[in-house]
């Protein structure tokens, strides 16, 4: 009786102080947010428009239609690897084998592509997606079963993978894709009228989302944001949208690769905060133990995240293969482990895990891509590019640290 009693003025309680905010108080409130160490995205948003200054000033081809249709493509592999990592680091965890491993799903693929093999594209990609996933099961079963560090169990993974790599191409040295769909991922360009079709699908699929999501809100007797926001969000997506496909239309078109990207981010995005499983997540990276005591299933959580960040550097190491139209000894390895781990970093996702979104590896990979992007421009030598890279990547963890300790501060978290 008084458990019940407990609820239901609990529940009036909510229902009482649940309401539209006004403008002001929404302000008010974003702006306490940013007081008290929560920045959101503004950080990132304003650390690409310094980038954009920088390297446009140094180089007058930076911002050019043709450039920004390079940095769509060279993006897609970091973002999609770097989807898989958010979902680790949310758990506090790391996978220093996601290189190696797209590595694996890019070589059996195009091992299996060969004419003397004779595979059709879609099971050669299939059935290499399927081998990465199973190898991101073995490794958080591992992890899981035997209670290792993660850190320990992926590091051995990144010499094994690295090892079945060199096995696998043997005496080929370089295997050429020939098949003309998976070349075509990351080296085809929409025509004008399906870029523009594109667009306007992806902004009428926000909209509605997002006008639905506020509406249940609402119905639920929730806190919601005031409807010139939600107005204004869909403004401004559509202003990017269209933005993007315009300037790409200037140059080669909308690459099919970066419809691909949007689909994952939109996929993922609902898995990590639309569904339970999402929701799972989120609380074994904020409480391991409190989880455990809700009824959660750690365990199982646990190795269907590294399966998801196996599978989606799988699906990463095919972008890159496409892009590069083969794949060689050198698969997987120079910075593409630091900087896929770096983009989910970046984008705002934190190292003590159950704080980030998969938009983070979105905003990371444009941050990391940008700047690599730049440098390139620019001439300057690889160990140059590792130096600012590492900067940038020591710089967000530096920020993740400082808003931390000030939302504990302010009793936020």
């Amino acid at each position: 009786m008084n458990q019940t009693s407990n609820r239901e003025i609990a529940e009036s309680h909510y229902h009482r102080n649940s309401a539209t905010l006004s403008l002001s108080e929404y302000i008010g409130n974003y702006w306490e947010r940013i007081r008290t160490g929560d920045l959101g995205s503004f950080h990132i948003i304003l650390g690409l428009l310094v980038i954009a200054i920088i390297f446009q000033t140094e180089n007058s081809n930076y911002l050019t239609p043709r450039n920004l249709v390079n940095l769509i493509v060279q993006m897609a592999g970091y973002t999609t690897i770097a989807i898989g990592v958010v979902y680790v680091l949310l758990l506090g965890e790391i996978d220093l084998s996601v290189g190696y491993v797209s590595a694996v799903a890019a070589v059996f693929m195009a091992l299996r592509l060969r004419p003397q093999e004779g595979w059709p594209w879609y099971a050669a990609i299939a059935v290499a997606l399927a081998v990465v996933a199973f190898i991101g099961i073995i490794q958080g079963l591992i992890i899981t079963r035997f209670r290792l560090p993660s850190f320990v169990v992926t590091l051995a993974g990144l010499l094994i993978w690295n090892g079945v790599v060199l096995i696998l191409i043997g005496g080929n040295g370089t295997v050429i894709i020939q098949d003309q769909i998976v070349i075509s991922i990351a080296n085809y360009f929409l025509p004008e009228m399906w870029g523009w079709a594109v667009a306007i699908v992806y902004i009428a699929w926000y909209a509605f989302g997002r006008i639905n999501r506020w509406r249940d809100r609402r119905q639920r007797g929730m806190t919601t944001t005031p409807v010139v926001i939600v107005f204004a969000q869909v403004l401004l997506l559509a202003i990017l949208t269209i933005t993007t496909v315009y300037v790409a239309n200037i140059d080669r078109g909308v690459p099919v690769v970066g419809i691909i990207m949007l689909v994952m981010f939109a996929l993922h995005t609902f898995l990590a905060e639309h569904t339970r499983f999402g929701r799972y997540v989120y609380a074994v990276g904020g409480n391991i133990e409190s989880a455990r005591r809700a009824g959660i299933d750690v365990n199982y959580i646990r190795v269907r995240v590294f399966m998801i960040s196996s599978l989606m550097a799988g699906v990463g190491g095919i972008v890159l293969a496409s892009r590069l139209r083969s794949v060689d000894t050198a698969a997987g390895g120079g910075n593409l482990l630091l900087n896929s781990i770096a983009a989910a970093v970046i984008g705002g996702t934190s190292l003590f895990g159950g704080s980030g979104k998969v938009t983070s590896a979105f905003l990371g990979a444009l941050v990391i891509t940008s700047v690599e992007n730049g440098m390139g421009l620019l001439g300057l030598s690889p160990g140059v590019k590792f130096v600012v890279t590492g900067l940038v990547l020591l710089a967000a963890v530096l920020i993740d640290a400082i808003t931390r300790r000030g939302r504990v501060h302010s009793g936020v978290a």
